[in-house]
């Protein structure tokens, strides 16, 4: 496997751009539980919450058709607007779990940092690495 994902095969940057999404979206679950000492079984509490974001985000890949451009950035923003509005409906229609406006508000900003944060910085490495090897960058 390459050094960086941004040099990583076809097939290794879709599985490398979905693996960082799906932490992304565990992370925000993970944090958000903790910061609330959530109770009960910490595995089922934090899948219940993050499988309406989870089948989101699918969702997403799809409507941004992430498979091409794993790693572009607006692959990325495609993907955080998808996730985080079909995740809050999901939640609220299909889990029956309330969405509080602070929550709205924190779910949007640290999902739109991770999912489109880490493109930046691999769109930003391609292009830094493209510079100094005289190729333009495939992100």
């Amino acid at each position: 496997m390459s050094s960086h994902p941004s040099q990583a095969s076809g097939g290794q940057r879709i599985a490398i751009a979905a693996a960082i999404d799906v932490v992304a979206v565990l992370a925000f679950v993970t944090i958000g539980r903790r910061s609330h000492h959530e109770n009960g079984s910490v595995v089922v509490g934090a899948l219940r919450v993050a499988a309406p974001f989870l089948i989101a985000l699918a969702a997403g890949w799809l409507a941004a058709r992430a498979w091409q451009r794993p790693m572009a950035m607006p692959t990325g923003i495609t993907i955080w607007l998808v996730t985080i509005v079909g995740g809050m409906l999901l939640r609220r229609f299909a889990w029956n779990d309330g969405a509080a406006f602070p929550f709205i508000i924190v779910a949007t900003l640290f999902t739109g940092c991770f999912l489109v944060g880490w493109r930046m910085l691999a769109e930003w490495r391609a292009e830094r690495g493209g510079e100094q090897r005289g190729a333009a960058p495939d992100v």
